[in-house]
């Protein structure tokens, strides 16, 4: 959400006669009567995606001795100084200090608000909640453009600082609601505290958890104790003892295999053992194909081409645009719960996004700058942020989240996210020499660029991701270790839940034996 109000909200406060008074400059040529300086729209822009990088890409080394919570704090903090810097000052070189702060807490909550859910959540429920990110920041957005709308036609210093303002408040109440959650329980195994691991997912849970037999696995193998019978006793495990035998021997499997963790450990695999550089790629390429399905060229420039175009209240379609998005969202997690798969809402989002990015081309390139052309653009912009957020936006966090080994999700994700903020960064800069007329002047027909690279995300998704819905963490790094092709993963039957079964079922039955004794 804070993400998504800042991308919203800062955006307009550029074109503000309030903000202009105060860091741009007077020329008559506009109809407010100030203009601001392009350098200083670039270094707002770009110090705050330089910032994002920078922090996630050392998250890795952070959490790895620190922790999740510890760095979502120390997020929530930097946030509020950088807040309290951007409303204060007047003069630019500060701002940028102030954006550039504010882009090192993003950098921060986007990686590990990703990855604590994802490593607390159910597997059954843990694409849906790890969606929640790509919700989260369309609200944020349409906060960001009403709180915009609300004050931009003030002419004095509080037309920023109010929408500046309200920056303040996601962090604050993460950072109250931090002291009411446990720590990630695997992160925590990891470290070797096993007893606040057992704690903290008995805290995730609920007792009500703790108290839900789990089903049959309906294995064949004959083994008396997965059938619920030690030492004659009749034993049935609970969901909340088979999710901590499978996180314990999951941890366990890890230490044998690969020791301690170290970042270069990503990028080892074709030559060794580990699985590790085949995960670390496919995570990689989750995250370009967002930017591949072109939606920050959408997102930066939307307004500017049904402004050329003649659409007369442009900012209003902007924020309807964001609204489709919001409800593609909705959609998504819903699909993703309970009708597709990962592989499947990702290749239908990059089919949809790519006919869209080639109708807005195909119109531009027969009637460029014309009203119908505008018309043809606002529907399909809508249409591509219905598809994006609902698909390839809601599903990559949660698959980029579950492709990589837990020892080394902060790492990866957080390199990842890195180069997340490096592709749109790239995108920004460089669209200008394509649209705009005194350079290539390609205007909406830069879409068929991105028309071909979501045909490249369809190819990608179809032979490369491997589907993972339904599957425990643990699951997935025993699938990873036995490489088992990405089209077989669905079916492939792991072990590790059957001996998880087991071990829970002894457990009990100790227990049970202790307690008549």
């Amino acid at each position: 959400m804070q993400y998504g109000f800042d991308l919203a909200a800062v955006g307009s406060l550029q074109a503000m006669p309030g903000f202009l008074k105060v860091f741009g400059y007077p020329t008559p040529q506009s109809e407010t009567g100030y203009a601001i300086d392009s350098t200083v729209q670039q270094l707002i822009t770009s110090l705050l995606t330089l910032g994002s990088f920078v922090s996630s890409l050392v998250a890795g080394a952070f959490s790895t001795y620190l922790g999740r919570r510890p760095a979502l704090w120390l997020a929530c903090v930097v946030n509020a100084v950088a807040c309290g810097i951007q409303i204060g000052t007047s003069t630019p070189g500060v701002l940028y200090l102030g954006r550039l702060l504010l882009g090192f807490a993003n950098g921060f909550l986007v990686t590990f608000s990703n990855i604590y859910t994802a490593e607390v959540a159910p597997a059954h429920m843990r694409g849906v909640m790890v969606a929640l990110f790509a919700y989260w920041v369309n609200i944020g957005s349409i906060m960001g453009a009403v709180v915009d709308n609300k004050t931009k036609e003030r002419l004095d210093a509080l037309s920023y600082r109010i929408p500046l303002a309200c920056l303040y408040i996601v962090p604050t109440l993460l950072f109250l609601a931090l002291f009411f959650v446990p720590e990630s329980p695997r992160w925590l195994l990891h470290r070797g505290k096993e007893q606040a691991a057992r704690k903290a997912l008995e805290q995730l849970r609920g007792a009500s958890y703790a108290t839900i037999i789990a089903p049959s696995s309906g294995s064949d193998s004959g083994e008396g104790e997965e059938n619920g019978c030690v030492d004659g006793m009749s034993v049935r495990p609970t969901l909340l003892e088979i999710e901590w035998a499978e996180m314990i021997k999951g941890v366990e499997e890890e230490r044998r295999e690969q020791g301690n963790v170290a970042a270069l450990d990503m990028f080892r695999g074709r030559s060794s053992e580990s699985t590790d550089l085949r995960r670390t790629i496919l995570c990689y390429c989750m995250i370009g194909c967002q930017t591949a399905s072109g939606v920050w060229f959408l997102i930066g420039y939307q307004t500017y081409f049904f402004t050329v175009s003649g659409i007369t209240k442009a900012f209003e379609f902007s924020i309807m645009n964001t609204c489709f998005g919001f409800l593609g969202v909705n959609v998504g997690m819903y699909a993703i719960r309970e009708l597709l798969g990962r592989r499947a809402i990702l290749m239908l989002g990059a089919v949809a996004c790519g006919l869209c990015q080639m109708a807005s081309a195909i119109a531009a390139t027969v009637s460029p700058n014309t009203l119908p052309t505008g018309q043809t653009l606002v529907a399909f912009t809508a249409l591509f942020m219905f598809f994006y957020n609902g698909c390839v936006g809601a599903a990559s966090y949660p698959v980029a989240t579950e492709l990589v080994s837990s020892r080394l999700r902060a790492w990866t994700v957080g390199t990842a996210t890195s180069l997340g903020y490096l592709l749109a960064w790239l995108v920004n800069f460089c669209t200008p020499y394509f649209i705009n007329p005194e350079h290539l002047n390609w205007g909406a027909r830069y879409g068929y660029i991105w028309a071909a690279s979501n045909l490249a995300c369809v190819v990608f998704f179809y032979f490369f991701m491997p589907e993972m819905k339904g599957r425990s963490l643990e699951e997935l790094d025993e699938i990873f270790v036995a490489r088992v092709p990405a089209r077989k993963f669905d079916s492939y039957q792991t072990v590790i839940r059957a001996a998880a079964t087991i071990a829970a079922v002894n457990a009990k039955g100790e227990s049970q034996h202790t307690g008549k004794v």
